[in-house]
């Protein structure tokens, strides 16, 4: 279905959407509705969110991620960057997936007001490109720190090409210890859509 205030492209990972919303301008600045339940609802999207998140990386080459929850706690994002400029990630984690191990990236900016659809299944990073770059997404369930889990964004079975050099990236010591894909047994399962 078509909307004039919403653009939505599908990626080559099944359920993984890149979306931008239509922004009105003039010279204060713009408008844009970033997230409308009816709508999104009449493109495929029908979420209840139930937290929203928020976090500021000063440096560039700041790395967040992999990171997923396991089931019952799995949470989609809908992801958009409210400054700055970042490059969002994800990888397929669901086992039997036709698309399991590949990752999709898309550079998200304050500048451009692109949004990343991120539903269960998926380990989700970023990289920031700009100084203070600060992030914002809604998610589908509550933070449940016993049911975290991540990849390394460096696995070189996935081979994520971040654009910059893996040995400077500025990582915390959680995301640095985190294991390879292939060292992890995934809580999801793929399902084939109806």
């Amino acid at each position: 279905m078509s909307d004039p205030l919403l653009t939505v492209e599908e990626t080559p990972l099944p359920g993984v959407k890149l979306l931008t919303p239509r922004r009105f301008g003039d010279a204060r600045g713009y408008f844009a509705e970033t997230w409308n339940a009816r709508r999104m609802a009449a493109v495929g999207l029908d979420l209840n969110f139930v937290q929203d998140n928020h976090s500021l990386s000063a440096a560039v080459g700041t790395v967040r991620g992999m990171h997923f929850q396991a089931p019952p706690h799995a949470q989609g994002k809908l992801v958009r960057c409210g400054r700055g400029a970042l490059y969002d990630v994800v990888v397929d984690i669901r086992k039997g997936s036709p698309a399991y191990g590949q990752w999709f990236g898309a550079e998200l900016s304050a500048e451009n007001g692109k949004q990343l659809w991120v539903p269960a299944g998926f380990a989700h990073g970023f990289v920031t490109r700009a100084p203070d770059t600060e992030i914002n997404y809604k998610c589908t369930d509550f933070y449940a720190p016993e049911t975290e889990g991540a990849i390394r964004f460096d696995d070189p079975d996935v081979g994520i090409d971040w654009g910059i050099d893996a040995a400077s990236a500025l990582l915390s010591d959680k995301d640095a210890a985190a294991p390879l894909l292939s060292q992890i047994d995934s809580p999801f399962t793929y399902e084939v859509p109806a």
